[in-house]
């Protein structure tokens, strides 16, 4: 497995991802905030490669110095082999090197799923984001 930042080519496999990994209703919540956290800062995108394949995405953020894990997806067929640790793991030094503040995982009930995978890795409760509807690649209009 190789975990590597997002190319411009993952577009179509990280979308289909997100369809297979994702609720219908996660899904549509997490298009638009992919979208925009793309057109700004695709450095915090990162995948997970198996064999050629992308099976495992993070979308994290940046808003008022604070890194935060938007979301995790990873394909049903390769969940528990440690893709998330590794995708998480690799944010979290990319959060350093920006020098955010804190790092906090966005608090929805579509990353009530995850949440042991963060608790393993030491983000309890209070590393979430309750406020993350106020997140600028959230944000409506």
């Amino acid at each position: 497995m190789h975990v590597r930042s997002f190319q411009l080519s993952d577009c179509n496999p990280v979308t289909e991802l997100l369809q297979v990994a994702l609720s219908e209703e996660c899904f549509e919540n997490t298009i638009q905030p992919f979208s925009r956290q793309l057109s700004w800062d695709s450095d915090l995108i990162m995948v997970a490669e198996e064999d050629g394949e992308i099976v495992g995405a993070l979308i994290g953020t940046i808003e008022n110095n604070h890194g935060c894990y938007f979301r995790i997806a990873i394909h049903p067929d390769y969940r528990r082999k440690g893709i998330g640790k590794a995708l998480v793991t690799a944010m979290e030094q990319r959060f350093q090197q920006r020098k955010v503040s804190r790092i906090l995982i966005a608090g929805d009930e579509q990353n009530l799923a995850a949440m042991p995978l963060f608790e393993a890795m030491g983000y309890g409760a209070n590393k979430i984001m309750e406020a993350f509807q106020k997140l600028s690649i959230v944000a409506h209009g």
